[in-house]
């Protein structure tokens, strides 16, 4: 039961993650904002994270991750609320995001940390997993909320009823998780610059920690376009109208693509972990290499397609994951996640952003097709890396 009440915190802490690429078509129309600035907007929020990881979920390792979860999880209320009373364009929806990308970095991790920190033997892992699902339910869920509260109140009010979602996470998670002593007793808080070397040497835990990195690349920049991809899509075929608007038919991507991490991770626990997950990557970076070509298909093949690439871009996430906590040292595991946090959401901040220049530069279904082609690359170098690092 603790894992699951954990899973449910995590979700409704994620009720504003998708809040701006939900809607990103239509910010552009009103904002006036061009593909690379809505690529700036998307990808700052992973810029948040990034930036504010290595700080709150290191400091899991000496503090109880309570300390860190609570105050982030209350930091996601008050920028939802920001959010709808104040953004007006690219700098202010900016910094608001970055408030929002830095509230996630200290509910996610943290509270993975949690979780394996009070559940340990042969079943870890697959509650690891249960618990990576739970961000892709998660923004499933902040797409379909978002796109209902914005066609029944408007975006503004609906970013006042997305923030109670973290406020309703952070008294759950006070509720459910016990205090708990940090790994490391210390009285002081520092970062020992040979434990971070540590990590880095390590070949085991970097293949995981570059592979995480190709498939953020690759994940987030597919989410964070994904509602303007199908908006687009659709557009060409003016006369069609499809049964589910471009804000569900993401949702629907987005929990196949939750589900299918359960399942990559029972299929890399039966196999040798690193080569399955190769074969997840290369098959899903061969799609993502074609699928932007065919944005002029038929709506209910690029709707396939696409649920399909929400399939294969997620098989590999919880078995990286849970690959990487079982290797990593207890006493360093807060430490170990700060460095994969970091690495794996600097990619995410830089491919929102790289596919909006990509469609300011090229246009239509070529721009689409090669800003997608990129995603598929970048992710088909995981495997590479765990090669290398063999």
């Amino acid at each position: 039961m603790f894992v699951y009440l954990l899973c449910i915190a995590e979700i409704l802490s994620m009720a504003g993650t998708m809040y701006f690429p939900a809607l990103l078509p239509s910010f552009q129309r009103e904002w006036g904002i061009s593909n690379t600035e809505a690529g700036w907007i998307n990808g700052i929020f992973f810029a948040g994270y990034a930036v504010s990881s290595p700080i709150l979920v290191g400091l899991t390792d000496r503090v109880d991750p309570r300390r860190i979860y609570l105050p982030a999880a209350l930091l996601g209320t008050v920028s939802m609320i920001l959010f709808g009373v104040l953004a007006t364009g690219t700098w202010s929806a900016a910094i608001i995001r970055l408030l929002a990308g830095i509230s996630l970095a200290g509910t996610y991790m943290p509270g993975l940390k949690a979780l394996s920190d009070q559940v340990t033997g042969p079943r870890q892992s697959r509650h690891i997993v249960f618990y990576t699902a739970s961000y892709g339910f998660g923004m499933a869920l902040s797409v379909f909320w978002t796109g209902l509260l914005d066609h029944a109140i408007g975006w503004q009010a609906g970013a006042g009823i997305v923030a109670l979602g973290p406020l309703a996470a952070m008294l759950m998670f006070a509720f459910v998780v016990p205090k708990q002593e940090p790994a490391v007793q210390r009285t002081y808080l520092r970062f020992s610059l040979s434990d971070v070397a540590s990590i880095l040497r390590n070949k085991r835990l970097m293949g995981y920690i570059l592979g995480y990195s190709a498939h953020c690349w690759e994940l987030f920049g597919f989410r964070s376009w994904l509602v303007a991809f199908l908006s687009f899509s659709l557009a060409l075929h003016p006369d069609f109208h499809f049964p589910l608007n471009p804000q569900n038919m993401a949702m629907v991507v987005l929990l196949a693509g939750a589900l299918a991490s359960i399942m990559g991770n029972e299929g890399a626990m039966r196999g040798k972990r690193l080569r399955t997950v190769s074969l997840y990557m290369l098959g899903s970076g061969l799609l993502g290499c074609v699928i932007g070509f065919l944005a002029n298909l038929h709506p209910f093949i690029v709707m396939t397609l696409a649920f399909i690439y929400g399939i294969t871009v997620m098989l590999d996430s919880g078995a990286l994951t849970a690959g990487i906590v079982a290797e990593s040292d207890e006493k360093k595991r807060g430490l170990t996640l700060a460095v994969y946090s970091f690495l794996g959401f600097f990619m995410a901040f830089l491919a929102p952003l790289c596919f909006g220049f990509v469609l300011d530069a090229v246009g239509g279904i070529w721009g689409w097709g090669m800003a997608f082609a990129i995603l598929g690359i970048g992710c088909m170098l995981g495997p590479l890396s765990f090669r290398i690092l063999r």
